[in-house]
């Protein structure tokens, strides 16, 4: 009998869970469910050609390439005669993308980098395996950190550098993870 019992109180603890954890997934009442997912972050570069060979070189792969322009163009990124050359690179793992593009026409428009504590989007981050390994890579194309690789806390080693086009990366590689080998 008190195997019964146990086994009832443990459904009964796995019962509360899932009721819990359904009640979590929910909305709250006042929200309503969107669904809505990350498709990728776009980047306009001065030099397509350098761009992929960077994050290509740090593990990223082309998804694609083409070269865009019409009318559906110019309506959806709100440019006239707008004409580009893009490819969309994907990260290992199959979760992140981003979008590079180099405009033919209009002309792009140089401006200055980003600073890290300006408003706005100016940063786009990745986890690493080994962040001496990716800042080896960097170095290639003759990106390098801005001040130095930061220790948080013994959890996380990260830096920013500029990339290609002034572009602020972040490397990120996790500490408490251990690597195979």
């Amino acid at each position: 009998m008190l195997a019964y019992q146990e086994v009832r109180a443990e459904v009964a603890k796995v019962y509360i869970f899932v009721v819990r954890a359904h009640a979590l997934s929910r909305p709250a009442s006042n929200m309503r469910a969107m669904p809505i997912t990350l498709e990728n972050v776009g980047i306009a570069v001065r030099d397509l050609e350098a761009t992929i060979a960077f994050f290509t070189d740090l593990g990223l792969s082309v998804l694609g390439r083409d070269e865009v322009s019409g009318e559906w163009a110019d309506t959806a990124v709100g440019l006239d005669g707008n004409h580009a050359k893009i490819a969309v690179l994907q990260t290992p793992d199959g979760h992140g993308q981003i979008e590079l593009f180099e405009y033919i026409h209009p002309d792009a428009i140089e401006t200055e980098p980003t600073l890290p504590n300006e408003i706005g989007m100016h940063r786009i981050a990745f986890a690493v395996d080994d962040i001496d390994e990716s800042l080896a890579i960097a170095a290639r194309h003759g990106c390098h950190p801005l001040r130095g690789v930061a220790d948080y806390q013994g959890v996380y080693k990260l830096t920013y550098l500029r990339g290609p086009s002034g572009i602020l990366v972040m490397l990120a590689q996790d500490l408490t993870k251990t690597t195979s080998g």
